[in-house]
């Protein structure tokens, strides 16, 4: 068998998607945990969602160079719609994750009294943000021709 650069990209390229969704949904069972935990507790339950978003961030990065270098190599050109729409997506999902996690995590690091609100805002966030990345996925894995 002969493992050409193409295949090695590819593998990358799809190991980095796993790193990019996987992990969010490990984090869906420490809603409760951080709903109900003292406070003093909190830092250990929200660490793993400071890691899980920095770990995908990196995972996008590898994500992104493996996805231009392998449109490069292939007969995929950037005007092709599924790819569009799949940057389209990546750039809404960079903002999001951005825009998301990040400050409910802070708001839950500080004394506050709507713990429950927070909580309920962050498991919104985890849904919105595993759909955008599984449409991504979808449009890279199906590639339908929209236009």
């Amino acid at each position: 068998m002969v493992l050409s650069w193409y295949i090695l990209l590819l593998y990358i390229h799809i190991f980095s998607v796993v790193l990019s969704i996987g992990p969010y949904f490990v984090l869906f069972p420490l809603l409760a945990k951080i709903r109900t935990a003292p406070f003093e507790q909190l830092p250990d339950y929200l660490e793993p969602f400071r890691i899980t978003v920095r770990l995908t961030k990196h995972a996008g990065h590898v994500l992104v160079a493996t996805g231009i270098i392998l449109t490069w190599i292939t007969s995929w050109t950037w005007k092709t719609s599924w790819i569009i729409v799949t940057v389209l997506i990546m750039v809404a999902s960079l903002y999001f994750i951005a825009r998301a996690f990040s400050p409910l995590l802070r708001k839950l690091k500080a004394p506050h009294e709507d713990r429950n609100d927070l909580v309920n805002r962050l498991r919104k966030a985890l849904i919105w943000y595993v759909l955008i990345t599984l449409s991504m996925m979808w449009f890279m894995v199906a590639k339908p021709t929209l236009w």
